[in-house]
């Protein structure tokens, strides 16, 4: 069941954390390549702080990004910025988020995404905390997604397993993590092949944060997956 009240405090306890640790870099270590192809420390922040933004649009009744050419100018134009720079945009752009989100609403209807996805407004909390905990390890500043709460991994795996299912491209699989948690994704026709692992590894890999080579399959190999 979706509690956006709760999921609000974890964002601001995981807002914190990543700014914290965010503050020990220097202006040399933000332009170092992050984790992510193509971006370096400094789009990461970029990012975090212009998604802050977008999601405020979509609590508001606005498009998320005016279009992607704009998304992708915005964190070009930002990602240079000096480090102190960066991180007082990250926390005022958080600290506007959640009293946007913090004002009493219909938190069942429905809001518009990027490229034509939708979803409860509930959600938008948690859809921001998988922003902030997901980037804080794309930084490689420490932080690793076997850091990561269980209660997170397992939300972040259903949501993920969700959104592909169905998906024309991925065949059905059935992911297993050690102590027995079970998901399904994928087309629904076939037997699905077993994908075994630790729960902290199935949802890097579903993700795109991990390559999938500390994972077991019935199959031949693992599928590549669409990009998210």
């Amino acid at each position: 069941m979706l509690d956006h009240a709760r999921d609000l405090e974890s964002l601001h306890e995981a807002t914190e954390r990543l700014l914290t640790a965010a503050a020990g870099l220097d202006n040399a270590s933000l332009a170092e390549p992050s984790r992510l192809p193509g971006w370096s420390r400094g789009h990461v922040l970029a990012h975090l702080a212009r998604n802050a933004d977008a999601l405020v649009n979509v609590l508001e009744g606005r498009p998320m990004y005016p279009d992607a050419v704009t998304r992708d100018r915005d964190i070009e134009r930002d990602a240079p910025r000096p480090l102190d720079v960066q991180v007082a945009d990250v926390r005022a752009t958080a600290e506007h988020f959640r009293r946007v989100a913090a004002v009493p609403a219909d938190w069942a209807r429905t809001v518009a995404l990027r490229n034509g996805v939708t979803d409860v407004a509930a959600r938008v909390p948690f859809r921001r905390l998988v922003e902030v905990e997901l980037h804080h390890v794309d930084l490689g500043i420490g932080r690793e997604l076997e850091d990561l709460s269980d209660d997170f991994t397992d939300r972040e795996t259903d949501f993920l397993t969700e959104r592909f299912a169905g998906h024309p491209d991925v065949p059905p699989l059935a992911l297993t993590s050690p102590d027995g948690r079970t998901w399904r994704t994928g087309r629904a026709d076939g037997t699905p092949a077993a994908v075994t692992g630790p729960a902290a590894e199935l949802m890097g890999w579903l993700a795109g944060r991990r390559d999938g080579a500390a994972l077991k399959t019935s199959d031949s190999s693992l599928p590549v997956l669409p990009p998210l």
